[in-house]
This record gives structure tokens, C-alpha cells and sequence, in this order.
């Protein structure tokens, strides 16, 4: 009897001493992240794992407004070219470090200066940021800047803990320390991310996920297969052909939006040795291959009708798409006629792209389309994250890369085709487009920015440095036990208030 007593208390005692109740959600994921450094990375997946990783100064609501995060309230000057910030007290860093003004003044300026930062051209109107106060910060600009906010809801935003980002430098991405609802565990590159809930967390009350785990799985068929299988709990981006195996699956539910970005080609212009070919030399090369393309086949074909054709940053249901530019109907001939006009009746391109099915059959299909045209496309599958180091050092002609959108018109654009551009991995350099969409950003009038933007569409639509494709769809698919989560356009997993059962 008292052995009995005996091995009851110490299966008791081993309860208590696990975390027994402990919920894990796994959370499938399109591609592998890069870098995990708010200053340093460019991947939309790893925007996600920072929505659990890193708070921001600033968030963005259903309806893409502005919202309070780590600044609880802002004020602008008259002219526009000061903003103060209330900032949120109470708020600790995963190493303790306290979250204040001076925190704030610590990452601001490290985006600006750190040698491998690409958040320079984001904060470029920014001429000083200072502490006024404990919880008080004053960003003074060269010049009115009505992006700013916008940029501070995203990565120029994240705040990371600044002590283990003086000590460790640019290799802050190994070990991540930020202020966000979870903290930073492991990383297995290709493999698997993993953080847990920190329980110092302002906002910890909302936060039901105990560990989560990301895990990149590119195959799009696999992904599914996982989440059917209670390998994965969740996933992001679930192809449109597959979206009626999840509607008739009892165990499964799901979730839609358009987002605000874009699936586009980007032809290397100017960037290293790879540019020096027609393709990048010649602009009505380039303006023969977007019209060989028929975007609403495309979007029948691989997306089940569920994207939007477009050729511009913005869809066309955007307040900001030019009109005067309409999605260009396939025209082979003038595609041919551009062609020959060039000295060209067949032309060789090199077209990288990401290792995942959807992007692989959207290009294959590009790739016979433009055949029609004389273009013999030879695609080069390459996992995401080295897909972009390699647009980085210049390493390609053209390259297939989505852009997951920006809640401001700015994001879509001048960090991709400015001079100096933080992403301008094409090279493309017009000092006349740098002036349109530098005046864009000073001006607090809709329509005056309306029209700096179309004047450099009209520009960029001419010299096609990117070729846009169309805008698709986000649809998540997860168990019936995930509760609580809510879409957003701009695709972030938000898992405050998300729930798991069963």
C-alpha cells in the first residue's frame, strides 16, 4: 500500500513539474526565412515569424489604419516634419533589457547606419530621432514624410532588444532578442523555427500558444498533406487548386483575402557583370516579353481565378493604379515586331524562380507563352531565401519574386526602383523617377500624390525595369481546433487571441 501511495505521488508530482498543458502550434510556411534580423531581412515568411517575434512601434488594423503597438499615441507637427511618440511603459525585452526612448533611438539609428541594414531607404527622411522623456521620442525629418508611420509598421518598426544588438552586430540574426509574445529558441536553417511564449510580455493575458514552430515546406502538395496528416497545425499560402480538398475536409477550415502586394519579374538592369545581355541593356525586349504574357490565363490556370491580373505595384481596384495604363491584352505580334525592332528573332533568357509548385507551373506557363515570341526561357528552380541573395549580388537576368504589399503606396515602390533603393536589386536608376516618388512621400495631399505616382508609372511602364504580373489571393488553411484567428490583407499570422483544442 504505501508503495502504491508512493508511485501515485510521484506520478502527481511529475504532472505538476511538466508543462502538461502546454500547446504547441505548428505553423506550415511557403518558403524557408532569411535572415532574422528586422534590419538586414527582406522574406515575407519571415515578416510572420516576426509578428511573433518582434513588436513594432506601430501596427496595422483589418482595414490597414495605423494602430497603436509599442507607441501608444503620436502627434505630427503642423508642417509635418516633426513626430513625437508616446511610447508603451511596462515592456521588457526577451533579455530583460527594459524597452524605452533610448531603446527606440538605439534601433532607429541602427537601421540607418548598420553597413548591411535595408532599412536605410525607409528612413531616409529621418534626420534625428531623440529621447524627450523616458517614454518620449521625437523623430525631426529633412522633410515631410507622410510614409513614415506606414514604414514604422513594419520592419523599420521593430524594436529589438539593443544591448544584444550592440554586442552581437550584424550577426544579431542568430540568436534574435526582441519584445514580442514569443521568444526566440532555435533555428535549423531549411528545417524549423521555434519560439516560445514569453511570459513577461505586455500583452500575455491575449496570448493562448505556448511554443510555436514554424516549418518551411515548399511543395505546396506536401504542405497540405502535413496539415491533414496533424503534422502541421496550420499553413500560410494554400495553393487556390487545393482549397476545395480543404473545404470538404471536416476537419479543416479556412481563410481568404486579397493581399496588397504583387507577383512580378525582375530583370537585372545594372547589377553586375549578369546585366551586361540585350534583356537588361534593351527596354522593348523587356516590353515584348510583358506582352507575350496573358495575365488572365494565368490567373484561370494556376490560381483558379482567385488572384488579379495587373502590371503595376497596385491592383487594379487600388485608389493608386493608373488607369491610363490599363492590364496590357497579349499582343504576340507586337511582342514579335518589338522583338525584331531590337535585332532579335530568338533570344536566350536565364529566368530563376522559387522551388515551389504554384510559382514553377505560373512560369512554366510564362515560359511556352512567350515561346510564341522568340524568347527560349531555360527556368532555374532555386530555394526562396538564396533566390534572393542571388537577385542581391547580382547574380541572375531575370528573377520571379512576389512582393507581400505595403499599407502605404511607398512600400510598393521606392525601395525597389530609386537609386539607393534598399531592394533595388535590379540597379535601376532614373533621378527623374527618384524625384516623383521623393515628392510623393512630401506630401500630405492624396492627389497631389497621385500624381507624382502615375507620372512614374508611366515612366517605369516605358523602361519596365519589373515586370508586374497580377496581385493573388492569401488563403490559410488550419485545424478546426485553431480558433480565434483572424486574416489580414497584409498577411502576418497575428496569434494573439489565436486558441488551440482538441
Amino acid at each position: 500500500m504505501k508503495t502504491a501511495r508512493f508511485i501515485a505521488t510521484l506520478v502527481v508530482g511529475a504532472i505538476l513539474a511538466c508543462p502538461a498543458f502546454a500547446t504547441e502550434l505548428k505553423i506550415g510556411l511557403q518558403d524557408d526565412a532569411d535572415v532574422l534580423d528586422p534590419a538586414q531581412s527582406r522574406t515575407f515568411v519571415g515578416r510572420i515569424v516576426y509578428t511573433a517575434l518582434c513588436d513594432k512601434l506601430v501596427d496595422v488594423n483589418q482595414k490597414l489604419d495605423i494602430v497603436p503597438q509599442l507607441a501608444t499615441d503620436w502627434k505630427w507637427s503642423e508642417d509635418g516634419t516633426e513626430l513625437v511618440m508616446n511610447l508603451r511603459q511596462g515592456v521588457t525585452f526577451h533579455d530583460g533589457t527594459p524597452f524605452n526612448a533610448a531603446a527606440v533611438v538605439a534601433n532607429i539609428e541602427r537601421s540607418k547606419t548598420l553597413p548591411e541594414s535595408r532599412r536605410k531607404s525607409e528612413l531616409t527622411s529621418v534626420k534625428t530621432v531623440e529621447a524627450i522623456g523616458d517614454y518620449q521620442v521625437r523623430f525631426t525629418l529633412n522633410s515631410p514624410d507622410v510614409t513614415l508611420l506606414a514604414q514604422l509598421s513594419d520592419r523599420a518598426g521593430m524594436m529589438v532588444s539593443p544591448k544584444a544588438a550592440a554586442e552581437m552586430g550584424a550577426n544579431f540574426g542568430n540568436k534574435p532578442i526582441c519584445s514580442g509574445p514569443f521568444k526566440f529558441v532555435e533555428r535549423v536553417q531549411q528545417d524549423r523555427i521555434v519560439l516560445e511564449k514569453f511570459p513577461q510580455y505586455w500583452n500575455a493575458a491575449n496570448v493562448f500558444i505556448d511554443k510555436v514552430t514554424f516549418l518551411p515546406i515548399p511543395d505546396t502538395t506536401v504542405r497540405l498533406a502535413n496539415l491533414q496528416s496533424g503534422d502541421l497545425d496550420m499553413l500560410e499560402r494554400l495553393a487556390a487548386s487545393d482549397l476545395d480538398a480543404v473545404k470538404s475536409d471536416s476537419s479543416l477550415n479556412y481563410a481568404d483575402t486579397i493581399n496588397i502586394g504583387y507577383m512580378a519579374l525582375y530583370a537585372n538592369i545594372a547589377n553586375g557583370p549578369r546585366a551586361d545581355n540585350p534583356f537588361g541593356k534593351d527596354k522593348r525586349l523587356r516590353q515584348a516579353f510583358s506582352l507575350a504574357i496573358d495575365r488572365e490565363a494565368v490567373n484561370q490556370v494556376v490560381y483558379e481565378g482567385t488572384s488579379v491580373a495587373g502590371n503595376q505595384p497596385y491592383a487594379p481596384n487600388s485608389p493608386w493604379f493608373d488607369k491610363d495604363i490599363p492590364v496590357p491584352a497579349r499582343d504576340v505580334e507586337k511582342a514579335k515586331a518589338l522583338m525584331k525592332e531590337a535585332g532579335h528573332e530568338k533570344l536566350d533568357i536565364e529566368l530563376q524562380v522559387p522551388n515551389n509548385p504554384v510559382a514553377m507551373q505560373m512560369m512554366q506557363i510564362i515560359q511556352s507563352m512567350v515561346a510564341e515570341a522568340g524568347f527560349n526561357v531555360t527556368l532555374k528552380a532555386t530555394e526562396f531565401a538564396t533566390l534572393l541573395s542571388e537577385q542581391t549580388a547580382g547574380n541572375y537576368q531575370l528573377s520571379r519574386s512576389d512582393w507581400s504589399g505595403r499599407v502605404d503606396p511607398d512600400g510598393n515602390l521606392h525601395q525597389f526602383v530609386t537609386c539607393k533603393g534598399g531592394i533595388n536589386d535590379v540597379k535601376y536608376c532614373n533621378p527623374e523617377v527618384d524625384t516623383l516618388l521623393n515628392d510623393a512621400r512630401k506630401s500630405t495631399d492624396n492627389a497631389v500624390r497621385k500624381q507624382k505616382y502615375d507620372a512614374a508609372a508611366k515612366i517605369l511602364n516605358d523602361d519596365m525595369p519589373v515586370i508586374y504580373l497580377g496581385h493573388q489571393s492569401y488563403i490559410w488553411a488550419f485545424k478546426k481546433g485553431v480558433t480565434g484567428f483572424v486574416p489580414y490583407p497584409d498577411g502576418m499570422i497575428r496569434l494573439q487571441g489565436v486558441k488551440k483544442s482538441g
